[in-house]
């Protein structure tokens, strides 16, 4: 069986997105909560309901957003339909554009009107791939799309947790850091891998923006720190 290269590097693309995410968010609460107490019970805490919560959140972002893009891919759909049940003739001439533009001409491109047009549903396929630009999205995508972020969103936000609950504050910290960074350098290596770019250059621009979140929010603990006591 042929491996599908896109549905591939869809996929691989939720998994980023839900696993950086979960990480650089939860690595820059609990440094927050790090610099701002001494409470390692208190970062804990902290750390794994931020996770859960991002979990969920993540999963339903996709949920949703991958929902909007099945809608409206099916309301374009029966808009096409209806176009050319309505206009047949100015959709043709929309298809016999499509392929004068690829450079066809004579009775190829007559050819080729001929047979698009010849069925409704391939005549609609064609316009919604190269005039609007829309693919089709299957009705178990949206939840397919939910587990996947949100499973790698929960994953990555608890990296940055574990050691919180084997280390005392300050070694946790610094595993907490260390363990983060090369989750993020490799995950970013790997996506220039697998994609496009410089293995090197992605992975220190994942790094960095982790190292950003968890500057940040180190920062505002220290800013807000609470009294002893």
């Amino acid at each position: 069986m042929v491996r599908d290269a896109h549905q591939h590097t869809s996929k691989l693309s939720s998994l980023l997105l839900g696993g950086q995410d979960g990480l650089v968010n939860v690595l820059g609460v609990i440094l927050g909560v790090a610099a701002a107490s001494d409470d390692a019970r208190l970062v804990l805490v902290a750390g794994l309901a931020a996770a859960i919560a991002e979990s969920i959140s993540m999963a339903a972002v996709a949920y949703t957003a991958t929902g909007a893009e099945r809608a409206l891919y099916l309301s374009e759909h029966a808009r096409e339909l209806r176009h050319i049940a309505e206009a047949p003739e100015l959709e043709r001439d929309e298809i016999r554009q499509i392929y004068g533009d690829k450079g066809f001409e004579g009775p190829l491109l007559d050819a080729i009107v001929a047979t698009v047009t010849a069925n409704p549903e391939v005549w609609v396929a064609v316009m919604m791939a190269e005039e609007l630009k829309l693919s089709p999205v299957d009705e178990k995508a949206p939840l397919r799309e939910a587990l996947i972020v949100g499973v790698s969103a929960l994953v990555g936000s608890l990296l940055p947790v574990a050691p919180f609950l084997l280390m005392a504050l300050k070694s946790a910290v610094v595993v907490s850091l260390l363990i983060s960074a090369v989750a993020l350098f490799g995950a970013g290596a790997y996506q220039a891998r697998v994609t496009v770019g410089h293995w090197a250059r992605r992975g220190l621009e994942l790094l960095l923006i982790g190292m950003g979140s968890a500057l940040a929010g180190w920062l505002v603990g220290r800013a807000l720190r609470l009294p002893p006591g």
